[in-house]
């Protein structure tokens, strides 16, 4: 869709630190991240809410989210992973996506406000991406 940061990710026209690139769905560092390491998870087609996914893509995205938690867990050495999803109300961008941000005990985060952080510069967004990308289970 004209106009949507996360199609032109997906087509590659807007960069960003990819960690998977699938037919299901793209997967690639947020820029205000939660945590270092909190990667957004988008269907490849625009689509604006989870009611506009199509019950036959529900398998192979949540699969991918599935798969992205793990490795968002195991590249990074979290302790665990929060998931989660907003649909209209908070979604600041209007394309479906499913952010999978690495936890540890002690964080700080609390209910459902989530302070942002930044990477240091490029190389260590890069260094992240590279670190889910590499523990990312085969499907």
């Amino acid at each position: 869709m004209s106009g949507c940061v996360f199609c032109g990710i997906v087509a590659g026209e807007v960069p960003a630190f990819r960690v998977a690139d699938e037919p299901d769905g793209v997967a690639f560092l947020d820029t205000r991240p939660v945590f270092k390491g909190h990667v957004l998870v988008v269907p490849r087609t625009h689509l604006v809410t989870l009611a506009d996914l199509p019950p036959e893509a529900l398998a192979g995205y949540f699969g991918l989210v599935r798969r992205i938690a793990v490795a968002v867990e195991t590249g990074l050495g979290a302790g665990g992973t929060f998931v989660a999803m907003n649909n209209k109300v908070s979604q600041s961008v209007p394309h479906l996506h499913t952010h999978v941000v690495p936890r540890t005990k002690g964080d700080g985060l609390r209910g459902f406000f989530w302070p942002r952080t930044r990477y240091a510069d490029d190389t260590d967004a890069a260094d992240h991406a590279a670190r889910v990308a590499a523990a990312l289970p085969t499907p």
